[in-house]
C-alpha cells in the first residue's frame, strides 16, 4: 500500500516518465495501466528533456543565426534566413528547434514538397530520435494522417512536419514555426480553398506569440523586401557549411546556332561522358515530364489537343499514351493523323523520357534514372531512390523541378540544364524570379561535399540578365534589379493583386457574369483600386469549363481588401447554377 501511495504522490507532483516512475514502484507499468483504464489518470507521449546532441558543429554564421532566433522565444518575430545553397540552413533550424523541444513545447516545420519529407525525416530521426513526431501530407494513408493530426492537436506530438496543409493543424503550445524553401510556389494553393501557407504560418506565429523562420537560398521578392524594410529580421549564411565545399562553376552556353542531339549540345554530352568515366554523378535537368511536349503531323500541321482543355496533349512513350497534364485526360497514341491520314507522326520537343532514352543510347554502361511525378508515383519510390543514390547505384539523374529543391546528393558534381529559357516567353511578370530561383536551386545541387561542382546552362537568350545573375551566383544584385523594375510599375510587393474568376460551359457566359458584377461595383470602389477585364484566361478551357477573370490592383492593401469584400457581396447573389466563381488574393498564376 505504501508503495502505491508513493507512486500516486509522485504522479500528483507532476508528469513523469515511466522510467522515473519505476524507480518509485517496480510495478508502476501495471498500476499505471489499471489506473488509466479506470479513468483516474491519463498517459501521453512526452519529449525527453535531453535530446540527442548534433554531431555537426555550427559555424560562426550559423551559431549567430540560431542565437538570434532563441532570443525571441516567447514572442512573435518573423525571420528571413537567407543562406546560399549548401550553407546549412537546416542545422540552424534544428539547433533552434532543439531548444524549443527541450522546453516541452511544439514545433511546426513546413516543407514545399512531399518528396522532401523522407530525407528530412531521416535527419530528424538522427537528431530527434526521442521526440514524438507527426507527419502530415496528402499522400499519407487517411487513418495515419488522422492519427497524427489528433496527436498534434492533443499535444502528444511535439514536432509536426508537413506540406502546406499542415499549417492548419491545431497546436496549443507552438514555440517555433519553420517554413523551409519559403519562396516555393507549392505553398500557394490556387484551387478550392485558396491560401498561401507561408503567409498563414506568419499569421499563426503572431497568434501564438512565437518566432517564425522563413528559409531560402532564393527568397521570394516579397519576403526579401520585407526583410530590407525591417518588417522581417534578416539572418544571413554566406558560406557553405562543408568547409571543403565551394560554389559551383556556372557556364552559360548559347545554343542558338548549335546542332542539338535531342536537346543536348556537343559540350553537354562531352561533359557527361567525362564525368561518368571519372566516377562522378550527374543531373540533367529540364522542367517537363513525358517523352515530348507534343505529337505533330508534318504533312498537315495537326497537333493533338485535349478535348477538355485548351492545352496540347503530352506524349508518354512507355505508357503508349497521350496525356493532358491539366485534367489528366488520357488517350492511346494514334496510328495516323485524324485530319489527313498520315502515319508518320513526329514527336516535337524534349521531355524527361526522351532525354532518358537519349542518354541510355549515348552512355549504355551508365545507370540512368528518371525522376519525375510519373516515376515517383508510388509510396516508397523516393525512399528507394535515396537508398540507390547512397549505395552509388546511380550515375545520371534525369529530373524536373522535383530534383531542384533541397536535396543533398554528396556525389553529384555536374548539372546540365536543358531549355533553360522556356519560361521567359511567359506573360507572367514573375517568370524571371521563378527562373532565377529554379536555376540557383538546381545549380546548388552540384559540389555539395568535397567535390568541385560544374553547371552548364543551355539557352538561346544568353544576354538575359537572369543568366548573368545565376553565373555570378548573386541573389542580392538580382533582387535589387528586379525590385527596382517592379517598383516602377507598382507590381508586387509594391502593389497588390486579386483575381476574380468565373467559369461556365461557355466563356461568353463567364465574361457576361463578371462584367455585370463589375458595373454594379464600379461606383463603390475606393479610388486607389483599378479593375482590368473581364477577359478570357490564358488557358481558357480547363476540364470542360471555360474561364474568364477580372484583375483588381491597388497600392493599398486595405483598399484592395475593401474592394474584395464588395465583390464577394455581389458574387454571393449569383443564382445561376451554370456559373462558378472564385476570388484569389495575391494571385500567383495569370
Amino acid at each position: 500500500f505504501n508503495k502505491k501511495a508513493a507512486l500516486w504522490s509522485a504522479l500528483l507532483s507532476g508528469g513523469m516518465t515511466m522510467a522515473a516512475l519505476k524507480q518509485v514502484n517496480a510495478q508502476a507499468a501495471k498500476l499505471i495501466e489499471d489506473w488509466a483504464e479506470q479513468g483516474w489518470i491519463e498517459t501521453t507521449e512526452a519529449v525527453r528533456p535531453v535530446l540527442r546532441s548534433s554531431e555537426f558543429v555550427l559555424n560562426a554564421d550559423q551559431q549567430k543565426a540560431s542565437d538570434e532566433i532563441q532570443t525571441t522565444f516567447g514572442s512573435f518575430q518573423p525571420f528571413l534566413l537567407y543562406g546560399i545553397t549548401g550553407s546549412g540552413k537546416t542545422e540552424v533550424y534544428f539547433d533552434a528547434m532543439a531548444k524549443v523541444l527541450a522546453q516541452g513545447r511544439q514545433v511546426l516545420f513546413l516543407l514545399p514538397e512531399i518528396n522532401l519529407t523522407p530525407q528530412l525525416l531521416k535527419r530528424v530521426e538522427n537528431r530527434f530520435a526521442d521526440v514524438p513526431t507527426a507527419v502530415l501530407h496528402s499522400q499519407m494513408a487517411a487513418g495515419k494522417r488522422t492519427q497524427d493530426y489528433l496527436r498534434a492537436m492533443l499535444g502528444q506530438a511535439k514536432l509536426v512536419i508537413g506540406t502546406r496543409l499542415a499549417v492548419f493543424t491545431p497546436m496549443d503550445d507552438v514555440g517555433l514555426i519553420v517554413v523551409d524553401e519559403e519562396h516555393d510556389g507549392s505553398f500557394k494553393q490556387d484551387n478550392e480553398l485558396r491560401y498561401h501557407a507561408r503567409d498563414l504560418a506568419v499569421w499563426r506565429a503572431k497568434q501564438s506569440g512565437c518566432p517564425v523562420v522563413l528559409g531560402s537560398a532564393t527568397p521570394s521578392l516579397e519576403s526579401w523586401h520585407k526583410a530590407q524594410s525591417g518588417a522581417y529580421r534578416l539572418l544571413q549564411l554566406t558560406e557553405r557549411a562543408h568547409t571543403a565545399a565551394q560554389l559551383p562553376q556556372v557556364e552559360i552556353l548559347n545554343v542558338g546556332r548549335l546542332k542539338l542531339d535531342n536537346g543536348f549540345s556537343p559540350q553537354a554530352l562531352q561533359l557527361l561522358k567525362q564525368n561518368f568515366e571519372a566516377g562522378g554523378m550527374s543531373l540533367v535537368y529540364l522542367n517537363r515530364r513525358g517523352f515530348a511536349p507534343a505529337l505533330f503531323c508534318g504533312d498537315c500541321g495537326h497537333t493533338f489537343g485535349c478535348p477538355n482543355c485548351s492545352a496540347k496533349m503530352v506524349l508518354h512513350q512507355r505508357a503508349r499514351q497521350l496525356r493532358c497534364h491539366h485534367c489528366d485526360h488520357r488517350e492511346p497514341i494514334p496510328f495516323k493523323c485524324p485530319d489527313c491520314g498520315n502515319q508518320d507522326l513526329t514527336a516535337v520537343g524534349h521531355g524527361t523520357q526522351r532525354v532518358e532514352e537519349t542518354l541510355r543510347a549515348f552512355l549504355p554502361k551508365a545507370a540512368v534514372v528518371r525522376v519525375d511525378r510519373d516515376s515517383t508515383a508510388h509510396k516508397n519510390d523516393w525512399a528507394d531512390l535515396y537508398r540507390r543514390i547512397a549505395d552509388n547505384e546511380i550515375d545520371i539523374l534525369v529530373g524536373t523541378q522535383m530534383l531542384a529543391k533541397g536535396h543533398d546528393f554528396a556525389r553529384l558534381n555536374l548539372v546540365i540544364v536543358l531549355n533553360a529559357d522556356g519560361s521567359l516567353y511567359s506573360a507572367d511578370f514573375r517568370a524571371p524570379e521563378r527562373l532565377f530561383a529554379e536555376l540557383m536551386q538546381v545549380s546548388g545541387r552540384a559540389g555539395r561535399a568535397d567535390k568541385p561542382g560544374k553547371v552548364l546552362i543551355q539557352t538561346q537568350l544568353p544576354e538575359h540578365p537572369v543568366f548573368a545573375a545565376v553565373k555570378a551566383q548573386d541573389y542580392a544584385v538580382f533582387a535589387e534589379n528586379e525590385l527596382n523594375e517592379r517598383q516602377i510599375f507598382a507590381m508586387p510587393p509594391f502593389g497588390f493583386q486579386t483575381a476574380v474568376r468565373a467559369d461556365a460551359p461557355r466563356v461568353a457566359d463567364a465574361m457576361e457574369f463578371l462584367n455585370a458584377a463589375k458595373e454594379t461595383i464600379a461606383p463603390l470602389l475606393p479610388e486607389s483600386v483599378s479593375q482590368f477585364g473581364a477577359a478570357p484566361m490564358l488557358m481558357v478551357r480547363l476540364a470542360e469549363r471555360e474561364r474568364a477573370q477580372i484583375f483588381l490592383e491597388s497600392t493599398s492593401r486595405q483598399d484592395l481588401h475593401r474592394a474584395v469584400s464588395l465583390w464577394v457581396q455581389v458574387l454571393q447573389q449569383n443564382r445561376d447554377g451554370k456559373i462558378r466563381w472564385s476570388v484569389d488574393v495575391d494571385v500567383q498564376e495569370a
